[in-house]
């Protein structure tokens, strides 16, 4: 009986395979009729595709890439008139034989070194104390990198100090602490809100931040921001 019993299994899996492969023959017909059908109209979105295809690896190639390479070369040269304290050089934007930062940023701004450029630029305004002419350039830099933008944030709030205008570098300095992962630049603009929070006499914003820093970054701190805490009490 178990031998007959094997037979018949083994019978009724010959028969599954050869409904399976029926099954194949059938997909594999109705898909050359489907082909032979609307070979013309898949003949041309596959075209598209390919010319797409091809295009976008052509425009990297000969468009990106040379672009990116000048904006290297233009921003290399401004940095190095940065490092010799040749900021009037290093800011450029005067001609086009000496582009610096400015120059970099408006001809390459849709690279990364073009936003880098306006990012460099934005602080060297600063400096000469054109806050919102700074605020505008850094306003135009982006970066995948968390950090940076906390610094761009931070410097922003720099500006719009600059300009008297404490709340928007207050909600600036906010975007700037939760911006980065790293818990040192986290610290340095969750304490520099809670400064300019305390000036503003805005005691309940400041105690949060001074608050943060006591739970979460006591090793960056030595124990300053309890004094702070202390003075939301009574400033």
């Amino acid at each position: 009986m178990a031998k007959l019993g094997k037979n018949a299994q083994n019978e009724q899996e010959g028969k599954e395979t050869v409904e399976f492969f029926k099954d194949l023959d059938r997909e594999a017909l109705n898909t050359e009729r489907f082909l032979e059908k609307y070979s013309k109209p898949l003949g041309i979105v596959f075209g598209v595709l390919v010319l797409g295809v091809l295009g976008f690896f052509g425009y990297k190639q000969f468009v990106v890439a040379p672009k990116n390479a000048e904006a290297v070369k233009s921003f290399l040269a401004a940095q190095k008139n940065l490092t010799e304290n040749k900021n009037t050089e290093a800011l450029g934007g005067k001609s086009a034989a000496n582009p610096g930062f400015i120059g970099t940023s408006n001809e390459y701004s849709g690279t990364s070194i073009g936003q880098l450029s306006a990012y460099n630029a934005g602080l060297l305004k600063f400096k000469e104390g054109k806050f919102q002419e700074a605020y505008d350039l850094l306003d135009k830099f982006s970066s995948d990198n968390k950090t940076l933008m906390a610094m761009k944030y931070g410097a922003m709030a720099d500006a719009k100090s600059g300009l008297n205008k404490n709340d928007e570098a207050l909600s600036l300095l906010d975007k700037a602490a939760t911006a980065s992962d790293d818990p040192y630049t986290t610290y340095f603009f969750t304490r520099k809100a809670g400064i300019v929070a305390l000036g503003l006499k805005k005691n309940a914003d400041a105690k949060k931040y001074f608050s943060a820093i006591d739970e979460k970054y006591q090793d960056y701190d030595n124990g300053m921001s309890d004094s702070y805490i202390e003075m939301t009490k009574y400033y």
